[in-house]
Order: structure tokens, then sequence, then C-alpha cells
């Protein structure tokens, strides 16, 4: 066990300690640089087990901001599997740690200016939002995750040329 002041620092998770993870961050960046161009790409921090005695328990995995804080619960080491399982557990890992830390939604739906999240449809992640307040304004998928970038278009500065 840790003493209460003697806390672990995070280390930076290196490129192909956890593939997957990495890919999936990748695409959630991806997410990120299409509706946060400001803010720089999320990366994986660790923290050394909690519990020095358990020698079976595995460093905690966590989706932080680039200046390292972070929010919610670690990756499941489970959703290292497949990169499907992989890649809804960092887009919600990324979604928390931005919400949190920035206090600031993401990612909005363009459509209805509202706050989508995960779900799984036709066996892959995708970013749902729930939809306007009338009938004709249903729930919808945005985009898979990993794809908001393809819908994203930045605005242009409308001139009239002559």
């Amino acid at each position: 066990m840790y003493d209460p002041f003697d806390l672990p620092r995070p280390r930076e998770v290196q490129a192909g300690e956890y593939p997957v993870w990495d890919e999936a961050l990748a695409l959630v960046n991806r997410d990120l640089a299409a509706l946060l161009p400001d803010h720089g790409p999320l990366r994986l921090l660790a923290l050394p087990p909690w519990d020095d005695l358990d020698e079976s328990e595995r460093e905690h995995v966590y989706v932080a901001l680039p200046d390292g804080r972070w929010h919610g619960s670690d990756l499941w080491h489970g959703s290292e599997a497949t990169l499907t399982s992989a890649l809804a557990a960092v887009a919600e890992a990324a979604q928390d740690t931005v919400m949190e830390c920035l206090w600031q939604v993401w990612p909005v739906c363009a459509e209805h200016r509202i706050g989508m999240h995960t779900r799984q449809e036709d066996g892959r992640p995708v970013w749902w939002c729930a939809g306007g307040r009338g009938p004709g304004d249903p729930a919808h998928v945005r985009a898979a995750v990993g794809e908001l970038d393809a819908l994203h278009r930045p605005r242009r500065a409308r001139r009239k040329r002559r």
C-alpha cells in the first residue's frame, strides 16, 4: 500500500506498450482535433497497482490531457482484447477527461448542439445524439468513433468574389 503522503506519480505510457489502446487513442484524437482543434492530443498515463502485495494486479492506465490531468476511471484491461472494445473504453475515458477537466461538453452534435455519448451500433462504437425535442427530430448516430473529422467542415470566410 502507498502512504497517503507518498502518492505515486503517473508515468507517460510509451508507444507500443498497449498497442490496441494506442490505436484507439489515435482515432479518438482525430475526433478531438475535429471539434476542439485548439487542444493538443490526449495521451495515456499509467499509475502502479494500488497494492504492492498483489502481484496479479496490473498498473492503472488513464486517458489524460496533454498537461497530464485526467478524470474518471482507469481503462479496463479486458478492453484491450479487441480494437472495438478498446475504442469504446478509450472514447468514454476521453470524454470524461475532456468534460471534467476542461468543463466543456465534447463531442457536440453539430445538428442539435447537444453532447453526444458512445454507443455500440452494428458492432462498432459510435457517437450517438439524443436528438431534438420534437417528434420530427429523432435520436441518431452522428458518426463512428474516430470519424467525426470526416463530417467536420471548417468554416471559411465568406467573401464575395468580384
